[in-house]
């Protein structure tokens, strides 16, 4: 069994309050969990209506697999039209 997660801080240049924050990340959580079938939250800076940080868990029976749909979940991230793309952490446990 292979785990990966992915620490992702995206800026949402055009959120003037929270409302319009949540709107943003909530959906982007729902096209990464139905389009790459992975667990998404949340995890940090959740005051601050401009900026969002998710966590990203996937589970796999081959490593490779997990790596793979991460960079993927990150290059989808980078190329959002709405939230710019800051900094990502990538880890993985055999």
């Amino acid at each position: 069994m292979h785990t990966g997660a992915l620490k992702v801080r995206l800026f949402i240049r055009e959120s003037r309050s929270l409302k319009d924050k949540r709107q943003v990340v909530r959906s982007i959580i729902d096209r990464l969990k139905n389009g790459f079938n992975v667990s998404v939250a949340e995890v940090d800076a959740k005051e601050h209506y401009q900026q969002a940080v998710l966590g990203v868990a996937m589970v796999s029976d081959e490593a490779g697999h997990v790596k793979s749909t991460l960079d993927a979940i990150a290059n989808a991230l980078r190329g959002h039209p709405i939230a710019e793309f800051c900094s990502c952490e990538f880890s993985c446990v055999d």
